[in-house]
């Protein structure tokens, strides 16, 4: 390795060898470029023997952060044994759209997708090693995105690997066991173990019922101060406000002014330093088509390049009916709330604040996805607190109705693997608390097989909403929500163990 991380020490570089393609994507350390993980479980097992063989980091926070990133690990493939039954960690070793982004020259990035893509036949070898164990709920769910992946490629080895891949889903999806409940021990531990603490699943669930209620009441607040008083039911008005929506052609050129209006409103509140950096706005690289709207931030080690908030239209080929339910998602009630997710103050300012951090490999590189979901989550109902777009009510309905589709997700997640829910049952638990249709539920109860942590969103939010509590608490007269906003950052995206010492001594 070389360049700025050239010093990693040997159990940073570890946990970056056991993530290659979130530190090369996410963190910009673009020596990983074109290399391709070996996920066959002896080599799973090599590399889980790596970890903590190094002497601890001189820095107690991060110390403690990174001891919480290799007990999620350890959760994740040794316990877990989430290569077994978790097609997902596959495809992101193979997936070639983190090219796509312009953050060295195109020659560059096209001889390192070459090499990655020569690397396919080997890797598909060690990924059907593994996978012995796929439920059919986890292979029907993921099957599409498996078979997007090969979407622009064209040399022969490589797709014959890719089908033999595909072939293996196909035969889980028909034959694999029905049940696709991890149980209440691994999920917990999914959830903890990276975020450096315990989890107790009823009192999850407990927070998760407690949070719902309070947003339904904000919700239903909301609705009544857009009918002026006069009565409103929020699932009939939802359904009324997410027909209001710009045209497949007309969603990019809506939110990139979205960002700018963000933008301006976060440095007028006084919420974030300036952050600087350019985002794009466009449609994702094929084989992300399956997400509505997504970031890809400009890494820590990367030099200065723009970020990309993807956003996708619908696909051309499908009907009237599927286009305008995928269309509702962009409405002008609930486009401005992603745009807050995503960009401003959310996922892209996140990155900007992790790149300014100096001298810790830990707080630049590793990311506690409970905090970065977490994280972008508070930044929503921040803009609503500080009066954002405070005349027209559509703008916190928007943040309120996304902020229920999150503590569902997490509702859902701790019902399918404590196995107190079904696929089917998680499906009408979106349709009746989160304003989702159809395919739509469907889809989002699927997600849960396969990302068992989903719920980090709300529990991510729920976390840092009661440190700002804490903070409010100890630093009185001095508290600010820049100064609790940087001093959290300053930590990078810390494991919700650790977050506590953004307000210590």
């Amino acid at each position: 390795m070389t360049g700025e991380h050239e010093h990693v020490s040997e159990r940073v570089r570890a946990v970056w060898d056991l993530v290659v393609p979130a530190i090369r994507e996410y963190a910009g350390v673009h020596a990983y470029d074109g290399e391709v993980m070996d996920m066959s479980p002896s080599a799973i097992g090599a590399r889980l023997r790596r970890l903590r063989q190094g002497p601890p980091e001189s820095n107690l926070h991060d110390e403690t952060h990174l001891s919480a990133v290799e007990d999620g690990l350890e959760a994740m493939y040794g316990q877990a044994e989430c290569h077994r039954w978790n097609p997902l960690v596959h495809l992101e070793n193979l997936d070639l759209a983190c090219y796509e982004r312009e953050y060295a020259p195109r020659s560059e990035r096209e001889a390192a997708r070459a090499r990655h893509l020569r690397s396919w036949p080997e890797a598909v070898d060690g990924s059907l090693e593994s996978l012995d164990d796929v439920s059919a709920p986890v292979a029907v769910a993921l099957l599409g995105a498996a078979e997007g992946l090969k979407t622009g490629v064209e040399e022969p080895e490589a797709l014959a690997a890719h089908d033999r891949l595909c072939d293996r889903l196909r035969h889980f999806a028909e034959h694999g066991r029905d049940d696709a409940a991890l149980g209440s021990l691994l999920l917990a531990d999914l959830l903890g173990a990276p975020e450096g603490t315990s989890v107790d699943l009823g009192r999850l669930e407990e927070r998760a019922d407690g949070e719902r209620r309070r947003l339904r009441e904000r919700l239903a607040d909301e609705c009544e101060r857009y009918r002026h008083g006069s009565g409103a039911d929020p699932a009939a008005l939802v359904a009324e406000l997410v027909d209001d929506h710009p045209e497949a052609d007309g969603i990019y050129a809506t939110a990139r002014a979205q960002i700018g209006e963000l933008r301006k409103y976060t440095s007028d509140q006084d919420l974030l330093p300036e952050l600087g950096g350019e985002c794009n706005v466009g449609p994702a690289p094929d084989s992300r088509r399956f997400a509505m709207a997504m970031m890809s931030w400009n890494g820590a080690y990367e030099e200065e390049a723009p970020a990309w908030y993807y956003v996708n239209p619908p696909d051309d080929s499908w009907d009237a009916s599927a286009r305008k339910q995928w269309l509702a998602v962009f409405s002008d009630t609930t486009l401005p709330s992603i745009t807050a997710h995503e960009v401003i103050p959310g996922h892209f300012a996140h990155g900007r604040m992790i790149r300014r951090i100096r001298g810790s490999h830990v707080r630049r590189s590793l990311c506690s996805a409970a905090f970065v979901e977490g994280w972008a989550h508070y930044a929503e109902e921040l803009m609503v607190e500080v009066g954002f777009r405070e005349d027209d009510p559509r703008f916190a309905i928007g943040v309120f109705v996304e902020a229920l589709l999150r503590v569902t997700r997490l509702a859902v997640a701790l019902g399918i693997h404590r196995a107190t829910m079904t696929v089917e049952e998680a499906a009408r638990r979106f349709e009746q608390d989160a304003f989702l249709q159809g395919p739509a539920a469907r889809s989002e109860a699927a997600r849960a097989t396969f990302d068992p942590t989903y719920g980090r969103y709300t529990w991510g939010k729920l976390e840092i909403m009661s440190l700002r509590d804490e903070a409010i608490a100890a630093w009185g007269s001095r508290f600010s929500l820049r100064r609790f906003h940087e001093a959290l950052l300053g930590l990078g995206a810390p494991p919700l163990g650790t977050i506590g010492d953004a307000i210590g001594d």
